[in-house]
């Protein structure tokens, strides 16, 4: 056999053994779906399942605006295209009326539909993957519960090659092992309970820990802070002091973030009030309580030591005049703000994030805390979006980030626009 013949059979061999190992990994640990298995469908288990979708908050997703819930349709837009949610209601045709219980519990272990399609990872089963068998089943059974919509499954609008089987199925075979939940045996029930909540049904992870260039979550469980790139919002850490860490925290003032969305020391904005809204606000009192002991008892991140560098005098004091005019009349003339209505600057780590793009999101858009029943009226910031330039807007951001002894970095115009 001449070289080059011998080189193309040896390509193909390769190729063929690299395909059957990535099978493999897609296939592993799959044990073959049960069309004879029931889920139970009484009033407890219905129930149990309504608040498990709560703390997954999978309404938030499955739910277009203004369409019925969980009836699909809202686009997730990632930096690989648009993710189009499926259709949870029990309708036979377009949702899940023919599926059974097995074919849901590998789609939340597993991350495969029942139709045997790999599913992309917008749907968190990397984080759903810990969820128990038990409580998928509830899941499913309050899903078969809700009003059925006839509403077809919108197609995923993803770039090439994201949007082949392929490519799912070498990223899941790189980055994905399904997994079960595994109590820390010297731990607490009640901080396991938080830990399952957490890094489970919770997916916090899903949004507080940075990525890879092909969206891969790293440092799985520590929660060390990412950027959410569609949004353009940062998710702080929520282990190290110079970000959102609690350590610092009573589990009295963490529960209070989680269930009102306002805390002494703290409030939500952005995707993290929406998460409150519609999930955590729901949370029972054992189970925000157990959230916030295991949040606590993050392994502390020490704070990235980065160079400062001091604004030029004539822009702090531009941002000075601006904060003067736009800002002082909320949070004062010293960033101390009014307790229980308007937040303190000074000292604020929300506004000294080393990444800027909060403070400057909250400067252009404004925002609510969100309404919760612990407070139901909450205190908002206007937009400055229409009466600020991008140059006014930096001007007035790094002002905040650098008075009160704040040593955060410089924010310029093109910050501004790349936050828009």
């Amino acid at each position: 056999m001449k070289a080059p013949a011998r080189i193309a059979l040896a390509a193909v061999g390769l190729l063929a053994l690299t395909s059957a190992v990535v099978a493999w990994l897609n296939l592993r640990g799959e044990a073959p779906l049960r069309a004879d298995v029931q889920a139970a469908s009484d009033a407890a288990t219905v129930a149990r399942g309504a608040y498990l979708a709560r703390i997954g908050n999978c309404a938030a997703c499955h739910t277009a605006r203004g369409g019925a819930p969980y009836a699909g349709g809202r686009g997730i837009e990632t930096p690989f295209g648009v993710v189009y949610a499926s259709n949870l209601t029990p309708d036979p045709a377009t949702g899940l009326g023919r599926w059974s219980a097995d074919a849901f519990w590998r789609a939340m272990h597993h991350g495969r539909s029942a139709d045997g399609r790999l599913l992309y990872p917008a749907f968190p089963y990397p984080n759903y993957t810990l969820v128990t068998r038990e409580d998928s089943d509830a899941l499913f059974a309050f899903l078969r519960q809700v009003p059925a919509v006839r509403q077809r499954n919108a197609p995923h609008a993803l770039r090439f090659p994201y949007n082949t089987q392929i490519a799912l199925a070498v990223w899941r075979a790189l980055y994905f092992r399904p997994a079960r939940f595994r109590p820390d045996a010297a731990q607490t029930v009640e901080l396991n309970r938080g830990s399952y909540l957490v890094r489970g049904l919770g997916h916090c992870e899903a949004c507080h820990a940075p990525r890879n260039l092909l969206g891969a979550t790293q440092d799985a469980g520590a929660l060390a802070g990412g950027l959410i790139p569609m949004q353009r919002w940062y998710a702080p850490s929520l282990a190290a002091s110079s970000e959102a860490g609690l350590a610092d925290w009573s589990v009295e003032e963490i529960t209070a973030l989680l269930t009102t969305g306002v805390a002494p020391r703290a409030s939500v904005m952005g995707p993290m009030a929406d998460v409150v809204f519609r999930s955590t606000q729901y949370l029972t009192e054992a189970d925000a309580r157990a959230m916030a002991v295991y949040l606590q008892g993050l392994r502390t991140q020490a704070p990235v030591a980065r160079r400062f560098v001091a604004a030029d005098p004539a822009v702090l004091q531009a941002g000075e005049a601006l904060y003067r005019d736009q800002c002082a009349a909320c949070h004062g003339a010293q960033g101390e703000g009014v307790p229980g209505m308007y937040p303190a600057l000074a000292g604020n780590r929300a506004v000294t994030l080393h990444a800027p793009n909060n403070v400057v999101r909250a400067v252009l858009y404004g925002g609510f805390p969100p309404a919760t029943n612990g407070n139901p009226r909450p205190f908002g910031m206007p937009p400055f979006l229409h009466s600020l330039s991008d140059d006014e807007v930096a001007q007035v951001a790094t002002y905040i980030r650098q008075s009160w002894e704040h040593r955060a970095t410089l924010v310029s115009a093109v910050d501004v626009r790349r936050a828009r």
